[in-house]
């Protein structure tokens, strides 16, 4: 029985091209070295001295440089090909983090955080369009889930890895190991896979599957957003609020901080693809996976509020790490499958753009949220972000019912 089992989740990682594995093994090793994101609020906080407000508000430079990085990608993406941003965006970002370890002033950090994030983020949309250049149609979703398993696992090893350089060496040496990493995945990229000149997404005699129109007149992708960038809101508490609370509340360190996100990796990286394996059998609707993501995480903000054992931060992480099993990777097939052709590095810098959003609105919200409160600051935080949690739940419902209606035969 355990021989089946075994068999049928190594048949979940059958039928995909070169492309696609070295695709996951720059992001592998790009992801195992971003170490800094995870510990950049206790850093700011802890090491630069910096108040809650100012913290916030160098997060916010950070979300709004990786806005303008995501939009940038995509619209250049359509316009010069993915190949040349994908490159041109970690070989850079990598040179600028082995500088950014320099900069330790409020205002210089603010505009350091904004250009390096501006160039960045320019990766993702080019990377999102990249799998749908290099993957068979029929393998799209799992192409996706098989990236973003490359990404848990190196989250599962970085965060661990980080907090033990963080008390041996201190914190620039997350700035090396991230910027060296971004530069050996991208050389990677560049040697073993040859840009493509035509494919179907640059294909402009197709005029696209399911709409015609102008991103901007899709309600439903909208309103889908809007539970993207909930879930998102929620999940970047993990990166933003919540180390901070492990120290303050429990005084956990960084390694054990570490250690629940490598506990997340784990779990996302043995459980995630036999999940969408599962839902692609059983045609189960991805817009209803997303919204139970989102329902999942309201909870594990929820569970939060119990204060008084340090048990209930493993409990909150198990739940967080189901719904983001649920919510993200049929979120990024949802958005690239209602792209019309030709276009679809513009509907995955808007889909990526709401993650940015969702990265200014976690950080400073939730800054700002702790530090009006005072005393009770945390405890508002996690009250406030659950019942956010659940307005995204409420909306993601409304999409599956414009969606159907939408399919409906006239």
């Amino acid at each position: 029985m355990l021989k089946t089992a075994f068999q049928r989740y190594i048949d979940n990682f059958k039928g995909f091209s070169r492309e696609i594995w070295i695709l996951t093994l720059i992001t592998f090793i790009n992801r195992a070295g971003t170490m800094v994101l995870p510990f950049l609020s206790k850093y700011l906080k802890e090491d630069l001295g910096f108040s809650y407000g100012q913290v916030g508000w160098i997060m916010v430079c950070f979300g709004v440089g990786s806005m303008l990085g995501s939009w940038l990608g995509g619209k250049l993406s359509d316009k010069i090909g993915f190949y040349k941003i994908m490159i041109f965006s970690l070989l850079t970002s990598g040179l600028l983090f082995l500088a950014i370890q320099f900069v330790t002033s409020f205002i210089g950090l603010c505009i350091s955080m904004f250009v390096i994030m501006s160039v960045a983020d320019m990766y993702r949309p080019a990377m999102f369009v990249s799998i749908g250049a290099y993957a068979k149609p029929e393998n799209r979703t799992r192409a996706l889930t098989l990236v973003r398993l490359a990404i848990n696992l190196g989250f599962a090893a970085g965060p661990a890895l980080g907090g033990l350089i963080i008390m041996s060496i201190g914190y620039k040496g997350l700035f090396w190991v991230d910027g060296l990493s971004c530069i050996i995945a991208i050389s990677i990229f560049w040697l073993k896979v040859k840009e493509k000149k035509k494919s179907a997404f640059t294909d402009k005699e197709h005029p696209g599957e399911i709409l015609t129109h102008s991103v901007f007149k899709d309600k439903p992708f909208w309103l889908f957003l809007f539970t993207c960038l909930v879930s998102g809101i929620l999940f970047f508490q993990v990166f933003t609020t919540i180390p901070l609370y492990h120290r303050e509340q429990f005084n956990l360190s960084e390694f054990q901080t570490g250690l629940l996100l490598t506990m997340n990796g784990l779990l996302v990286f043995f459980c995630e693809m036999p999940i969408v394996s599962y839902v692609e059998r059983k045609k189960i609707n991805k817009v209803k996976m997303v919204t139970l993501g989102c329902l999942l995480m309201a909870i594990s903000m929820f569970l939060m509020l119990i204060n008084t054992w340090v048990g209930i931060l493993t409990i909150m992480m198990l739940f967080m790490t189901f719904a983001e099993m649920f919510a993200f990777p049929f979120s990024n097939s949802v958005a690239l499958s209602r792209a019309p052709k030709g276009h679809e590095g513009r509907y995955m810098a808007i889909y990526t753009m709401s993650f940015s959003l969702a990265h200014i609105l976690s950080a400073k919200v939730g800054m700002e949220i702790i530090e009006y409160y005072k005393t009770d600051g945390y405890q508002m935080n996690w009250l406030y972000m659950g019942t956010f949690g659940l307005l995204g739940t409420a909306c993601g419902f409304w999409v599956y019912k414009l969606i159907q209606a939408e399919n409906k035969p006239l």
